[in-house]
């Protein structure tokens, strides 16, 4: 039920996960100003909307959000997780603008959107998927399991935080979630290294990319 809510030595690896949006169709939907986090929206043609970090209201954008992490020596060797940071400044929400991540230096928004006319014009719901590569590298050919990364979810003032679920990336393609018709979706999401093993010095690189997407 789509309820609204209101919202009320060696050196240590310079670890970087790139993140990408990959857009099937690209429009936002024209919805009328609530405070949700799963909510209902007009039936129209059929369209499909994704941001992930930055995004746009009218197009796509060019920009790659990254989230990473430096670890010192003692951070190498204790082998504990260590949170990731974001260079993404999406804070507000893309549906209303609220202030969905309020802190966008260590969170990702992420938000998504399925329309169409009611009847026969589509499935019944879209998939939301990331697909990532099996390991970051570096420079020298040196690897780091994309496993190793994983990302929790918070959406303030939301009795459904995990309607886009926690997780962790598998080198490969992850079905996330599944959006109904005529509804929008978003919540933030903030990652985590586990770093549990003495990686070879470098600046690990590696990119991932999330779909949404109505056959």
């Amino acid at each position: 039920m789509n309820t609204p809510l209101q919202r009320p030595s060696k050196q240590p690896p310079d670890l970087r996960a790139w993140r990408a949006a990959a857009l099937a169709l690209v429009c936002l939907a024209q919805v009328a100003s609530a405070q949700a986090w799963t909510l209902s929206i007009a039936a129209a043609s059929r369209r499909v909307f994704l941001h992930v970090g930055n995004g746009t209201t009218d197009g796509n954008s060019a920009t790659v959000n990254t989230v990473s992490t430096t670890l010192t020596g003692a951070q190498l060797i204790g082998g504990n997780p260590l949170a990731m940071s974001s260079n993404s400044s999406q804070s507000a929400s893309l549906y209303d603008g609220y202030n969905t991540c309020p802190d966008p230096s260590s969170q990702m928004l992420i938000g998504a959107s399925y329309r169409r006319n009611n009847g026969n014009d589509g499935p019944a719901r879209a998939t939301l998927r990331v697909t990532s590569p099996a390991n970051l590298e570096n420079g020298n050919g040196d690897t780091i399991p994309f496993s190793q990364i994983s990302w929790t979810v918070s959406a303030p003032g939301s009795p459904r935080p995990n309607v886009i679920p926690a997780g962790a990336f598998n080198g490969g393609s992850l079905t996330l979630t599944s959006v109904r018709a005529n509804t929008y979706i978003e919540n933030c999401h903030s990652y985590v290294y586990a770093n549990e093993a003495v990686r070879a010095a470098g600046a690990y690189n590696g990119q991932v990319t999330y779909t949404l997407s109505s056959p």
